[in-house]
Formats: structure tokens, sequence, C-alpha cells
């Protein structure tokens, strides 16, 4: 586990696996979110698509597919 998901989850807890697994969906869900503004923003000051495929490590068309219509 990388260094930053484990400070994000705040180690791993003794916790049940289902209560764990709960929590990592709503960081998920809270990641997605996030992700979408930051798209948004870069999109609002004028970066092409190619640029923020690179900062999310995809291709120009899957950052389209996915955030095109914002």
């Amino acid at each position: 586990m990388s260094e930053a998901i484990h400070t994000a989850l705040g180690g791993l807890g003794d916790d049940e696996p289902l209560v764990e697994l709960r929590r990592l969906a709503t960081l998920r869900q809270e990641i997605a979110r996030v992700e979408e503004a930051q798209v948004r923003r870069a999109r609002l000051r004028g970066h092409s698509w190619l640029a923020i495929a690179s900062a999310l490590s995809v291709t120009r068309q899957a950052a389209h597919k996915k955030y095109g219509r914002i």
C-alpha cells in the first residue's frame, strides 16, 4: 500500500474488513468528485484535453469520454 493511501486511511486499523471496504468506497466516491471538479477547473482555465489527460495518466480520448460533458 502506498504511503498516501495509508495516510488517507489512517492506517489499516483493527476494524472488520466490511467496515473498511465501506470506508474505501466512500473515499473512492469523494476522490471521483474532487477529480471531476479539478478537470472542470482546468477546462475553465483553458487547459487542453491532452494536458488534462497527461495529468491523469490516461489518453486524451479517455479523459474526454469521462469528462467531456462538463
